[in-house]
């Protein structure tokens, strides 16, 4: 009921607050919808009619028809906007008093209109005198009427935006007392009713802290009853239950100790298994020393031929090194036989220009001669130049002739150089071959490293056999080993806590610790022949995997294996 009466309160609260919001609403909405648009509508007119009259003083001033019908069309265009804003206007009148007012702003404004049309008519004869007369008389005169009208008509707007906020203003402060009384109210009943309930369920609390504050101190012996069937008597039913559940867990759990004295018994046993398998895995490592000391020396052998063919490799590569020097100075050769061939092709372009010359200058050379017959100059002439080729005909020859011996000579040296490169190729061969019967002594030595190979995997093979059997029971072991000691450690810091009734007690069955086997000494184990070396450990393909660790819990049938 208390919580009813506190949802009561609010919800009337709200109620009110969204009652006195759709006031201010409807205020806002008058304002926004009626007062603004309508005091907008009578600025705008009252600007249009100044700017009708100066587009009125332009039309009068112009110099030309052209710019009288451009004003004609912007007094059109103001005109028509003027009236526009007045059909707005008239549709937001609301006020008597505007009612009244608005008739005689429309005959002002016709009256305007027909003065408008006279001082147009007057301004397209260019009598200017005349018109001025008539825009500073009776168009002036109701100008100023229709700026009068038109104020009164602004303040009745303004003034009833005004009363529409002072409205708002009021209707928001009644709704702010109201919110406030009825919030304080709401406090006030709530404090009161907290106070009255915490009151009744304080008591029934403190008793079930106080018992669950025995049952943290491992006090199980505290006697809990449920008065009642609330949520208090439900908390203290299921605290009862709790408390007799941790009863019966601990009773359990203390019986639980006598399969884990079992367990390690049968651990202690599995070890004295294990111990007799390892002396059998040592008699196979010292099998597995011997054959390595021969592998060992085998691998000693191979190493020293592996070094020898090491440095005959080294040999062979300096050798190639060389070849590859030679052959770039026989590639250089050729660079320089491709340049002086290129030299003679040019020279060959020239003779062959110079004959062409020549030809032509032995051909004017006659016809000159035909022409002159007794006077030879031109002749003459002619024949100096004939002379002249000739000797650059010679000189190109006899350049031709340098260079063709010149690219025989370093032909027959470019040809040296081969050989040479030949005879180190052989040098090349001839250390491969050796390297070639190194690897085969390299070879037979591997031989050798295969047969004591094969001893120390026949060791290892029986060596895995043990250890596979020995890695599954220490693992085993291990787990075992160590999941007993954390519970029982764990068992006994935890049980040792609580308190159990004694009549509770008297019905567990009493538990006995078992004594652990003795674990027998191990058998001497027999010295290694020689120095044994680490082996890593490995698996024989197809092998089965390494067992899963057992469960603590779990110690029947997993120790048959020994």
């Amino acid at each position: 009921m208390s919580f009813i009466a506190v949802l009561a309160l609010t919800v009337c609260v709200g109620v009110i607050a969204v009652m006195q919001l759709g006031k201010v609403h409807d205020m806002s909405t008058e304002m926004s919808t009626t007062w603004m648009p309508a005091t907008r509508s009578l600025l705008e007119m009252k600007n249009l009619v100044s700017r009708y009259r100066t587009q009125e003083m332009q039309h009068i001033l112009s110099g030309s028809y052209d710019e009288m019908a451009a004003y004609e069309k912007a007094m059109d265009e103001t005109w028509a906007n003027l009236q526009k804003n007045r059909t707005t206007y008239e549709s937001l009148i609301t006020e008597p008093e505007e009612r009244e007012i608005y008739p005689e702003l429309q005959k002002l404004l016709n009256q305007y209109a027909v003065e408008h049309n006279k001082i147009v008519a007057i301004s397209h004869t260019q009598e200017n005198e005349q018109a001025n007369a008539l825009i500073r008389g009776k168009s002036l005169q109701l100008t100023r009427e229709i700026n009068t009208m038109l104020d009164k008509l602004t303040e009745i707007n303004v003034a009833g935006a005004t009363r529409a906020g002072q409205t708002a203003d009021g209707v928001y402060s009644q709704a702010r007392l109201w919110v406030l009384g009825l919030l304080l109210g709401s406090v006030a009943l709530g404090l009161v009713l907290a106070l009255w309930i915490a009151r009744i369920v304080s008591r029934p609390l403190s008793e079930a802290v106080k018992v669950a504050q025995s049952v943290a101190a491992g006090d199980l012996t505290s006697r809990i009853e449920a008065r009642t069937t609330d949520e208090t008597g439900q908390l203290l039913e299921a605290l009862k239950g709790m408390n007799d559940s941790l009863s019966k867990i601990v009773g359990e759990v203390r019986m639980g100790t006598d399969t884990i004295a079992t367990a390690s018994s049968q651990i202690a046993s599995g070890n004295q298994d294990l111990s007799s398998r390892t002396e059998e895995q040592a008699s196979s490592l010292e099998q597995t020393a011997a054959s390595m000391e021969e592998l060992t020396s085998t691998v000693k052998q191979n190493a020293d031929n592996a070094r020898q063919a090491n440095q005959l490799a080294v040999s062979a590569s300096e050798v190639a090194v060389k070849g590859g020097s030679v052959v770039s100075q026989v590639v250089d050769t050729m660079g320089s036989i491709n340049a002086s061939s290129k030299k003679i092709v040019d020279i060959i372009g020239v003779i062959d220009g110079i004959a062409f010359q020549t030809n032509i200058l032995a051909l004017n050379a006659a016809v000159e001669a035909a022409r002159a017959g007794e006077q030879g100059r031109g002749f003459a002439v002619v024949a100096s130049e004939v002379r002249s080729l000739a000797q650059r005909s010679a000189a190109a020859a006899k350049e031709i002739k340098t260079l063709i011996g010149d690219s025989v000579e370093k032909v027959e040296e470019g040809s040296k150089q081969v050989e040479e490169a030949g005879r180190t190729m052989d040098e090349i061969v001839g250390s491969v071959k050796r390297v070639t019967d190194i690897m085969g002594e390299i070879t037979a030595a591997s031989q050798e490293q295969t047969s004591g190979i094969e001893q120390i995997n026949q060791a290892i093979t029986q060596m895995d056999q043990v250890t596979q059997q020995n890695a599954a029971l220490v693992e085993e072991a291990s787990a075992a080993a160590q999941s007993l000691q954390e519970q029982a450690g764990s068992l006994v810091q935890s049980v040792s806590i609580f308190k159990l009734d004694a009549n509770a007690l008297a019905t567990r069955t009493s538990f006995t610790r078992l004594t652990p086997i003795p674990r027998p000494a191990a058998a001497a184990k027999p010295a290694p022949k020689g120095p044994a070396k680490a082996l890593p450990s490995r698996r024989e393909p197809g092998g089965r995997p390494a067992p899963q660790l057992a469960m603590a819990g779990d110690a029947k049938g997993d120790w048959t294996e020994f």
